[in-house]
């Protein structure tokens, strides 16, 4: 059984569409850009809606048409009860680019959109033109820590030490003032997640581990890689780096977000990726 999750935040700024999956989940996304320009996927962290890449969207508009999405137990998705798995995750996002007549696009994802983006690469390889993939892992065990913390947040009365943690990890001590404009909509993101579709992101996490099977990506991909990433460290970075072929790595004085810390200097590697 599926429920739609909720997502208070931001929800009047852009229009989204819908398309249901083959296990009966509907899915939320919305497209910007020229149509007949390349696509860019664009795929979130856990806990998080597609608004957190609204500061990145009018900059990539200009160059591709962007298709970015709630992930299913966040945003305006549905919320499935269980565990939620890797496999599950990438063929939403194939399904949702069959939906709308895409056969190939670039891939950009960042944490638990990461993992996603490399679970495409090796087992639709033919559907990855260019692959990102930032402040991301291939494993991120042991799968113990993961059952205390689907047991702690399915416990728990309501989100607010759950979505304190999590900003602990995504930004610098800096960034996280009372009332900051660039942090408050991820506090309200967080605080508005449903606890099931967490549980089910945090079981396709600790149900995953890719550190081999990554060598089979062809695509031409760049790793993004924050110097004080707490979640997912450069040294989980470097060996992505050292197993995917070719594989070029940055790494910028970032926490996790780095797409929001250090915006500029995000979206010039990024592009220029992209574009070269």
């Amino acid at each position: 059984m599926s429920r739609m999750a909720s997502n208070p935040v931001n929800a009047a700024d852009k229009t989204r569409s819908y398309f249901t999956t083959g296990d009966g989940v509907r899915i939320a996304y919305c497209t910007e850009g020229p149509a007949d320009s390349p696509v860019l996927v664009l795929s979130n962290s856990i806990a998080t809606y597609l608004e957190m890449w609204d500061r990145q969207v009018p900059e990539l508009a200009e160059h591709f048409r962007v298709v970015r999405y709630d992930m299913r137990g966040h945003g305006e998705s549905g919320v499935p009860n269980g565990a939620y798995s890797i496999d599950r995750l990438g063929r939403d996002v194939l399904e949702l680019l069959d939906s709308l007549g895409i056969h190939h696009a670039h891939f950009l994802g960042l944490s638990l959109g990461g993992f996603v983006g490399q679970w495409l690469g090796i087992h639709a390889p033919e559907r990855i033109d260019r692959l990102i993939l930032s402040n991301t892992a291939s494993y991120l065990g042991p799968a113990r820590q993961w059952d205390e913390a689907i047991a702690a947040v399915l416990e728990a009365k309501d989100m607010q030490q759950t979505a304190e943690r999590f900003l602990r990890n995504w930004f610098p001590a800096r960034m996280l003032e009372p009332e900051s404009a660039v942090v408050e909509p991820f506090r309200a993101t967080l605080l508005s997640t449903d606890r099931q579709g967490l549980a089910g992101a945090y079981a396709a996490v600790r149900d995953t581990d890719m550190r081999r099977t990554i060598a089979l990506i062809t695509a031409p991909t760049l790793i993004i890689a924050g110097e004080h990433d707490p979640v997912t460290t450069v040294s989980h970075s470097e060996a992505m780096a050292a197993t995917i072929p070719g594989a070029k790595l940055t790494v910028m004085p970032a926490a996790h977000m780095t797409h929001i810390e250090f915006p500029a200097e995000f979206m010039k590697a990024v592009i220029n990726f992209l574009l070269s």
